[in-house]
């Protein structure tokens, strides 16, 4: 567990400025302080589905140290900043989010944070994998970002019109960085089919879009996963338009029933070739 000491008073200032930058508070006060901590999972949330010991989630976390109760040594947090590189427990928005029931006990070290997530509304899955190379070897340190759809079949974006619901808890987007094995996880909800006009009554298959960075911007590579068994495959354009049937089922990912857990999240595996003849299909420019 590390964390740092209360910021000195310019530090504060521009931290207010921060995070009240952030969320769209009105006033930004002096008295910011900002906390980066690492605890390991196991003592986050005991017995939590999905948080498994070892693990640990890194937060770079902002309070008002005007507000910290004087007898429980609790304070609310105002914002938070998942850090890259570190478990992330759902896909409920933005790494970089504002928390709504989130408060912070400062009664002892190692501090701990704790909050209520949002109750997002859909089938929970999780999407884990590998990023390789074209030899079969972990690609380390790879900024991977995820978008998709809500479960109804519509994006969180001012361009998508479709008459379907948004989730006011789900945003559908989140960042990863993959570990030393190459490795990154995600937890979200399945993607609903959604109509997109390309022919009369055509719809888009359930599928996730994965940016994949490598040293520079322009080095980013984009592609889409599948789900097994989805009859729109079979219609659908896009997926159809990687002419090699083989390579094409490479898009595909595979329910892998060690991954799911038991009342909580079924699993998929989706591992990401970069190069090579077994090479994950992406999308042109």
């Amino acid at each position: 567990m590390t964390g740092t000491s209360k910021a000195s008073a310019g530090s504060k200032v521009m931290a207010a400025v921060i995070a009240c930058g952030a969320i769209g508070c009105a006033d930004a006060v002096a008295a910011i302080v900002v906390l980066n901590i690492d605890m390991p999972l196991d003592k986050v949330a005991p017995g939590r589905q999905g948080m498994h010991l070892g693990d640990h989630h890194r937060a770079r976390i902002f309070y008002d140290d005007s507000s910290i109760n004087p007898v429980t040594h609790v304070v609310p947090v105002i914002h938070m900043e998942h850090m890259m590189g570190t478990w992330v427990p759902a896909l409920v928005g933005d790494p970089t989010m504002p928390m709504g029931d989130a408060w912070l006990d400062l009664s002892a070290k190692p501090y701990r944070y704790h909050y209520k997530a949002p109750a997002f509304v859909g089938e929970r899955i999780i999407v884990a994998g590998r990023v390789l190379n074209e030899d079969a070897r972990p690609v380390p340190g790879t900024l991977l970002e995820l978008w998709q759809c809500n479960a109804a079949g519509r994006y969180r974006h001012p361009v998508d019109q479709h008459d379907a619901p948004l989730d006011p808890n789900f945003d559908g987007v989140g960042q990863v960085v993959t570990n030393e094995r190459g490795e990154y996880r995600f937890l979200t909800i399945k993607p609903g089919a959604y109509p997109w006009r390309n022919t009369q009554n055509s719809w888009r298959p359930a599928h996730i879009h994965f940016g994949v960075f490598g040293p520079a911007f322009a080095t980013r590579l984009i592609t889409q996963m599948y789900f097994p068994g989805d009859p729109l495959l079979a219609l659908d354009a896009i997926y159809l338009g990687t002419a090699d049937k083989v390579a094409r089922e490479r898009l595909i990912s595979a329910y892998d029933p060690d991954l799911s857990e038991a009342e909580w999240a079924l699993g998929y595996r989706f591992d990401i070739v970069l190069r090579g003849r077994q090479a994950t299909p992406m999308e042109s420019a």
